[in-house]
This record gives C-alpha cells, structure tokens and sequence, in this order.
C-alpha cells in the first residue's frame, strides 16, 4: 500500500489577525484553531502527521496538543523557518520515508475527509494535486497605476486551498533545487513544483467552507463553521 504523510504548518504569527496570540492557537468553538486540522488529518487514512511549529514551541504543541488531544498520529513536532517554505522543507525532511506527502495550512481548520480523500486518490495517477475551488467574482488584472489591463476568463481561474499533495520524491527534488536559490515569489508548493520540477499540477475540487483564517473577520465567520462542526 501507498504510505501517505501530512504536514500540518503552523509556524505563522498570523500579523494581519492584530493579535498577540499567534492564530494557530486562537480560540475557535472551545478549542485551538490548529486541533481542527489535526483532527481531520488523525481521523483520515493517512499514515502520519507531521506538525510545523515556531521557534520555541514545540514543547507546548506536544503538552496542549498531542498529548491533551491525543493525537497518536503525529511523529514528529519540528520547528520551522523564516519563511514558509523553509516550515515545508523542514517538514519534508521529517517524513522522507513516505511515497506521499501532503501539505496543509493549520489556518485552515475546516479541510474535510473528501477533500483528503479525493486529494489521496488522485495522486498516484496525477504525481502532483492541489485543492481549489473556482472563483466566483470577476478577477481584474492591473497596471502599476491601477488601471485595469485584463479581464480573465472566469471559467479558467480557481482559488487555490490546500492540502496540496505530491508524490514526495517529485516535491523534495524540486524544492532543493528552489532551495539553492531562495525564491522570495514562491507562494506555495505548487509553484515549487511548476517552477523547479517542470511539472503540471492536477487541481481537484476543495470546499467553499475550506477557508483561510487570516483576518479578524475570518474569525467570525470561523466560528460559525466551528460551532456547526462541534454538534
């Protein structure tokens, strides 16, 4: 059988949230915002989890998380790096022995079983997926004045989530050699793979409700979501 890990990111301070309290660790229904995510990856049919933390924080993670939640499928808790990319990196160091690997935002708290499902799936086939949804609003493209110079096909144009999964050789190669360089414009790993493994990346199906939380206002709707989720 194919072995599948998850690495769960959560080394972010989240500073567009206006908060002392990093968001990963912010209240959402009675529980850390970051418990969602683990949850949905131990109740999954990955093999493993591996979590992504800030600098200093893995102690806490490992009393407040792994262990008061008892989540048995976590192996390792590692620090992450300055940028995102580094957090990633790190993680795909502590999982290396797994044919795949799949990427997820811990501010993200609402991934569902079939979108993990469809994204486990797809992989042997595809090498490499991300989870979107399209877009709903007419996207405009600009100059530096901000005068609009484009107006794209709305039928082409997705909001990309995550998880993102990968066939793990085919993401580690690709980010050593991104790695060499320190590419400043890579957002996320689908770009890594497009641009340092010149490959085409599957997109499947994500969830509208598989938000970000990145704003106060995401909070708010968070915890409508949350409160839902919990019964």
């Amino acid at each position: 059988m194919s072995s599948f890990a998850a690495i769960v990111l959560a080394a972010g301070k989240g500073s567009r949230m206006n908060s002392d309290v990093h968001k990963q660790y912010m209240n959402l229904a009675g529980k850390p915002v970051i418990y969602y995510s683990l949850k949905a990856f131990s109740d999954s049919p990955v093999d493993e989890i591996v979590l992504v933390t800030g600098v200093g924080e893995q102690e806490y993670c490992r009393r407040e998380l792994i262990e008061k939640y008892q989540f048995t499928k976590v192996t390792h808790i590692v620090e992450g790096g300055a940028e995102r990319y580094h957090s990633v990196y790190q993680g795909l160091m502590a999982c290396a022995n797994a044919e795949y690997v799949m990427i997820h935002d811990g501010a993200r708290p609402f991934v569902t079983q079939d979108i993990i499902c469809r994204a486990m799936e797809d992989v042997p086939r595809s090498r490499a997926n991300i989870a979107a949804v399209p877009v709903k609003d007419t996207i405009k493209m600009t100059d530096e004045t901000n005068c609009v110079t484009d107006t794209p096909r709305r039928d082409r144009l997705w909001s990309v989530q995550t998880p993102q999964t990968f066939e793990t050789t085919l993401l580690k190669n690709a980010y050593e050699v991104m790695m060499k360089q320190e590419d400043a414009d890579i957002t996320d790993d689908a770009m890594v793979v497009e641009r340092y493994g010149g490959y085409k990346v599957h997109v499947i199906m994500g969830d509208y409700r598989n938000i970000k939380l990145t704003t106060p206002e995401d909070l708010l709707i968070g915890e409508i979501f949350a409160t839902e989720k919990n019964g």
